[in-house]
């Protein structure tokens, strides 16, 4: 293929997957920020009010950075994984992969997608958190870097479950039985210097921890983890996913019969 019969390729997958989650708005966009603001009104007004502040921060102000990333890596997950096996139950994918399209656009496309409806949920809920409280900003360049990375990982998570899922319940056993548990215990809703000493180790192992600490971090300065540690187990997880869905599609895992 020429670089602009790639382009085109690669233009034409994106733009499916963005009018795909954009025209179903009220199923793809809407409920996560219902469901963000029930986590604001439960644990920021009702549950905050009892805690107080964290390292100097009113309670509400500081899950606000955990609830947009809670959102964007639900959203940027669901999304790949959801379309990926949608067109692999529906055989449509075939018809891309008898084409000349390279599997790196595949891989790309279907990702730019998961990572634009991740970033565009969390905007929303952090547009919906001046509802209740007033976050600060102390680097934009490193919430921009978190969000984006954060989104990225999780669309190439979604796209390697939908490459081995056979059946749309293997499509939700890895949201129910391994995602959800992490980024409930990520330090979304408290910081794990409140632990005892054992369970700040055991935290640690969570990589969700790194991706809301660096994230939290752009707003209020403070991180229970090192910044520059959950960067590199960012780009490590963005490497290391990006060249395993490649090498599965290259080898047509999930794929051929």
């Amino acid at each position: 293929m020429t670089a602009y019969q790639t382009y085109i390729a690669l233009y034409t997958i994106v733009r499916k997957e963005v009018v795909r989650f954009l025209r179903i708005w009220s199923q793809t966009l809407l409920p996560p920020v219902i469901t963000q603001s029930l986590y604001f009104l439960i644990f920021g007004k009702f549950i905050g009010s009892r805690i107080g502040e964290i390292n100097g921060i009113d309670y509400m102000a500081f899950i606000v950075p955990g609830l947009v990333m809670m959102s964007v890596i639900n959203n940027s997950f669901s999304n790949v994984v959801s379309s990926f096996f949608g067109s692999k139950f529906q055989r449509n994918v075939e018809e891309i992969l008898v084409s000349s399209t390279p599997n790196w656009v595949v891989v790309v496309g279907y990702v730019i997608g998961g990572t634009l409806r991740g970033i565009i949920v969390g905007i929303l809920v952090f547009f919906v958190s001046f509802l209740f409280t007033k976050p600060s900003i102390h680097h934009f360049g490193l919430i921009v870097v978190f969000i984006v990375l954060t989104s990225l990982v999780f669309a190439l998570a979604g796209l390697l479950n939908a490459i081995f899922a056979k059946k749309f319940d293997d499509v939700s056993i890895f949201p129910i039985f391994i995602l959800a548990p992490l980024t409930y215990l990520g330090g979304v809703f408290y910081s794990i210097n409140s632990l005892p000493s054992f369970w700040q180790q055991i935290s640690k192992l969570n990589p969700v921890l790194y991706m809301v600490n660096g994230f939290r971090y752009g707003f209020y300065g403070f991180s229970d983890v090192s910044v520059l540690a959950s960067f590199i187990i960012l780009i490590s997880f963005t490497a290391i996913l990006a060249s395993l869905n490649l090498y599965l599609l290259n080898k047509g895992t999930g794929l051929k019969t």
